[in-house]
């Protein structure tokens, strides 16, 4: 069932511009899948799904496309690019705003950078917390995201 309901999740997602959680819910319950929200974000994480903008204040789920052959893919670097609002050190933790409801994609999008000076991440709506090995991690961190922007 599950593999069933994240091939529909990705058929869907590339017919469909999706905005919310709820709308893919809405979508799938249509087509027979009986979901709840929980689900649904269970599945999004699993799929690694994104979230874009696709102008006009909207955005829509993607899926993540994997690129082996470059180190910061441009997609990442453009999800990046379109939720980044600022950041700021305290010690070893990095704090990082993004546009609202962009935080999930940007931290997917620090992930694909696997700099190995992050420990992890944790996303809300518009707010990355990141944690580093050491301050002057965080400090290059910082530099290596100023410099993909």
């Amino acid at each position: 069932m599950k593999k069933s309901r994240h091939e529909k999740i990705m058929e869907l997602v590339e017919e469909y511009d999706i905005e919310t959680q709820e709308e893919l819910a809405d979508f799938l319950q249509k087509a027979g899948y009986p979901v709840t929200q929980a689900t649904v974000s269970r599945d999004i994480r699993e799929l690694q799904l994104l979230k874009v903008s696709t102008g006009g204040g909207h955005q829509k789920y993607v899926l993540m496309q994997e690129q082996q052959d470059t180190r910061f893919s441009d997609r990442y670097v453009r999800v990046l690019k379109e939720g980044f609002v600022s950041m700021d050190a305290a010690q070893q933790l990095l704090v990082i705003h993004t546009v609202s409801g962009m935080a999930m994609a940007v931290a997917a999008a620090l992930d694909d950078m696997k700099l190995h000076e992050i420990l992890g991440s944790i996303a809300g709506d518009d707010t990355i917390f990141v944690a580093t090995r050491s301050n002057e991690d965080a400090l290059e961190v910082m530099r290596r995201i100023k410099e993909a922007l």
